[in-house]
């Protein structure tokens, strides 16, 4: 694959919406008519600066209709606040679901953006008495806030961090209730899925998804058909962004994200899994 970096051009993700939602989905806007397998998730179920993430190269395998309801960034209220496509993949025949990050979403310390889910809105009464001193007009970003938090009170830090798994686990199974049981739970990221401390990595603020731990997948697998891990092999990390389109301004960010080696791989693995829930193989 040939790596293109287009100045202040980049890929036309043909933007739609379905339903009533809010959100726009990168398109280009499928029926919902026919049958179809819906994938949820973050940036990488929405392919950003990728040609053809994997949905589509699932899609192409399965030659059966996939639908790309991924939001750059999401969080798991991104849509447990849209009836819209939880309805819509409550109708699939099958919806694979992208494990998103923990800090994403709204809790007894802080509130998030409800669609912008990365946001940083408020902080509560809670979580100024808890970092007390702290002006929290400073952030805009939850990943910023929490690293910084994290580095001024590690210790206090951690009643953060366990009331953000909480509230992670009893949204994901109210997320799981309202799709049903036809679900395929994704873990796509360059870090295992593991019981090993959050911090132990060096740079642990950068790994995806954040504070989720092995125990919490396996807490939800009595309400999906199956729990599918990929981890990018050394080989389609080395490309790094061959093969991904951005602008030149985006190059760092580029840098941080899963490139097109690794959603072929992630759709590799995938495929039989999504054959065999439709009864296909």
């Amino acid at each position: 694959m040939k790596h293109e970096s287009l100045g202040d051009a980049g890929l036309q993700y043909a933007p739609c919406r379905y339903g009533m939602s809010r959100q726009f989905f990168r398109g280009p806007r499928k029926s919902l008519d026919t049958p179809y397998v819906a994938f949820i998730g973050g940036t990488e179920t929405y392919g950003k600066f990728i040609e053809h993430p994997f949905p589509q190269l699932v899609e192409t395998g399965l030659d059966r209709t996939c639908v790309n309801f991924g939001v750059v960034n999401a969080g798991v209220d991104a849509y447990v606040g849209d009836p819209a496509i939880v309805q819509a993949c409550a109708q699939a025949d099958l919806t694979v679901v992208q494990i998103m990050g923990a800090q994403n979403l709204s809790n007894r310390f802080y509130k998030v953006h409800p669609r912008r889910n990365d946001r940083f809105l408020s902080a509560s009464t809670v979580m100024g008495a808890l970092f007390s001193g702290t002006d929290f007009a400073d952030f805009t970003f939850n990943r910023h806030l929490l690293s910084t938090l994290y580095a001024r009170h590690p210790e206090r830090f951690e009643i953060l961090r366990a009331e953000l798994q909480e509230a992670w686990s009893a949204r994901m199974q109210m997320l799981l209730g309202q799709i049903g049981p036809r679900v395929i739970l994704l873990w796509l990221s360059d870090t295992p899925l593991s019981d090993a401390k959050w911090n132990d990595r060096p740079d642990p603020f950068k790994s995806e998804p954040l504070f989720i731990s092995r125990a919490m997948i396996e807490a939800l697998r009595p309400r999906v058909l199956d729990i599918v891990e990929v981890q990018p092999s050394a080989a389609a990390r080395a490309h790094g962004t061959d093969g991904m389109v951005f602008p030149l301004l985006s190059n760092e960010a580029a840098h941080e994200i899963l490139g097109p080696y690794a959603h072929e791989e992630a759709a590799a693995r995938l495929l039989p899994m999504v054959q065999r829930a439709l009864g296909l193989n």
